[in-house]
């Protein structure tokens, strides 16, 4: 067993005691020497010089009920023992001096004698690991004539120590993580890390937070979700601040942002105090960051920075106290590389970085979100509507199948439950509900990927002739096509697509090869000719 350290505050008001028998009183800094199950080694005692006489005779009591007791005297004199910046500094300069061994030695900071303010420091100081102990709290016998030795309590505030408390703290920590996905049992391993890891940044850190990700994935949703945890847990008092940096162009943007003093420029017929200032106290969400221009991005690198920034127009600073939580669809590496967005608010912004992955990448996540749909088109219609078995199944098995492109990400299945809820018959979501609506999907995601042209050909070939079609041939056909409309006949056409090689032949007929050319594709000039 390693020896036992005790430093504490002599108490001059406890340590004098009270009573006829000196020897009946309670005296903690004594009695914390009369422990058949508590040896200590050396008693640090801290005093007032004018209190270096009571000092001495206490000194003198622990020698006669713990002889083996090796008591340590140190003079320190406070102004004011009840002025928190004079009694930590002491107490800190004390411990940084103090040639702590914790491979050879225990220590047990004396946390009953001393004031208030006194004790709040020695916790700080123990929990922070300045000084390597526990606490150590003394109380007199609950039974008379039970002794003068008392009772003791040691405290680690190594709180995973404690089952309960350990416990207590992962149960918030998983609320909190939940809070986050909106109470969403989510199942995708990744997501769900990045989420636990959001949420210890949320409720640590003021420092920006740069959210990634494809449109749709919910960069948004997440940024009010974290604002609303910080405000339940009193971290913030101010407002949420959201702006789409996409829809910000020219002064209109420098205004919005920082705000203007009247007659700034044409137009300002009064002050406007900015969208900085609005998010005082609280958090600003700048969505689409990357789409905002270079001198904007210099004065809101100076507005993190300094908390201080100049209105349009104004010759005199102000001040706005807010968080930045950032978002982006685009690869602000590149964006930087390229000279597009300033590499040092990039630096800045890139200390918490994280990506919340699109739907595709989350197709476990498809269900328990489809819930969160419907739930959430209950709350908003007042009407509850509901899948029946067959046609749920088949639904999942397409949201989860690769054929299933969700582009818009969490947009697209928003969408798409809205319109199966809002068409529902008696509030109940069919099979045939559920076919029309994939149908729905498909066409739109193949709208979206459809290389130019495809819509001309649609109209010649019908959507399932048309898939029959490589890609390369579409490409190529479409702009045919196209020639072909805007001229006048077969020849015109044919001269205009190839002009090259007749130059470089003395002769040939150009309207002859185009007609072989749309004979591969079954196609005739009397059908795509508009002449």
């Amino acid at each position: 067993m390693k020896p036992l350290v005790v430093i504490g505050f002599l108490g001059t008001t406890l340590d004098i005691g009270k009573g006829p028998d000196r020897w009946d009183r309670w005296r903690p800094t004594v009695a914390l020497c009369q422990h058949e199950d508590l040896l200590v080694t050396r008693m640090e005692m801290i005093h007032a010089r004018q209190h270096t006489r009571l000092a001495g005779a206490i000194t003198g009591d622990i020698a006669q009920v713990s002889p083996e007791t090796d008591v340590r005297r140190h003079a320190m004199d406070l102004a004011d023992p009840w002025d928190f910046e004079e009694v930590y500094g002491a107490l800190h300069d004390f411990a940084r001096a103090y040639a702590f061994d914790p491979e050879a030695e225990d220590y047990l900071v004396h946390i009953t004698t001393g004031t208030h303010v006194a004790q709040i420091c020695w916790f700080l100081l123990t929990e922070a690991r300045v000084i390597p102990a526990r606490l150590v709290q003394t109380m007199p016998a609950k039974r008379r004539h039970a002794g003068p030795a008392g009772t003791y309590g040691i405290i680690d505030l190594d709180l995973s120590r404690y089952d309960r408390i350990a416990t207590r703290f992962r149960a918030e920590q998983k609320e909190a993580a939940s809070f986050l996905k909106s109470g969403i049992e989510t199942r995708s391993a990744l997501f769900n890390r990045t989420i636990d890891r959001i949420e210890q940044v949320a409720v640590r850190s003021r420092a920006p937070i740069l959210l990634t990700g494809p449109t749709g994935a919910g960069k948004s949703h997440l940024a009010r979700r974290i604002y609303e945890l910080k405000h339940a847990r009193h971290k913030l008092k101010g407002p949420f601040v959201e702006v789409n940096c996409a829809t910000l162009r020219g002064d209109g943007a420098m205004s919005a942002l920082f705000g203007h003093v009247k007659g700034a420029f044409t137009g300002a017929m009064a002050d406007r105090a900015g969208l900085l200032r609005q998010a005082n106290g609280g958090i600003l969400f700048l969505d689409e960051i990357g789409e905002l221009g270079l001198d904007e991005q210099a004065m809101i690198l100076r507005a993190i920075e300094d908390k201080r920034f100049l209105p349009v127009g104004s010759d005199k600073e102000v001040g706005s106290e807010f968080q930045l939580i950032a978002g982006t669809n685009r690869d602000l590496a590149r964006a930087v590389a390229e000279g597009r967005f300033r590499e040092d608010l990039m630096a800045r912004l890139n200390l918490w970085t994280f990506t919340l992955p699109g739907l595709k990448e989350r197709r476990e996540d498809i269900a328990p979100n489809l819930d969160f749909e419907l739930a959430r088109h209950a709350q908003a219609t007042g009407e509850s509507v509901t899948f029946n078995k067959e046609a749920r199944e088949a639904y999942l098995r397409f949201a989860t199948s690769p054929e299933a492109a969700w582009s818009a990400n969490f947009r697209d299945l928003g969408a798409s439950v809205t319109r199966m809820a809002t068409l529902a018959a008696a509030g109940r979501i069919g099979a045939d509900d559920v076919k029309e609506e994939i149908g729905r999907l498909e066409a739109a995601w193949r709208r979206e990927t459809a290389p130019p042209g495809d819509d001309l050909l649609a109209e010649l070939f019908g959507a399932d002739r048309l898939a029959a079609i490589d890609l390369f041939d579409r490409v190529q056909l479409a702009a045919v096509v196209r020639v072909c409309r805007e001229s006048r006949s077969l020849s015109a056409a044919g001269r205009t697509l190839f002009a090259a090689s007749r130059a470089a032949k003395a002769s040939t007929n150009d309207a002859d090869r185009l007609k072989k050319y749309l004979a591969r594709f079954g196609l005739l000039w009397d059908q795509i000719s508009l002449s």
